[in-house]
């Protein structure tokens, strides 16, 4: 397993962090996401890197924003 740290925009609570952990669980290949509003940290944890764009696209569709994007 490998462990990928994303930063997101816009977190506030535990309702924020679990949206995001729904999105991201459901890109094929994660195993397990923790997210952290108070930091932003977002970590997942897959056998490969995910897809960038299906990470952006997730974090997105649960209303955030990757600063690194």
């Amino acid at each position: 397993m490998e462990r990928f740290e994303y930063h997101v925009v816009g977190m506030t609570c535990e309702h924020c962090e679990r949206r995001v952990v729904g999105e991201l669980e459901a890109i094929a290949g994660v195993d397990s996401v923790t997210a952290d509003a108070a930091t932003g940290l977002v970590v997942v944890t897959a056998q490969a890197q995910p897809d960038a764009a299906a990470v952006a696209e997730a974090i997105d569709e649960a209303g955030y924003e990757l600063a690194n994007a």
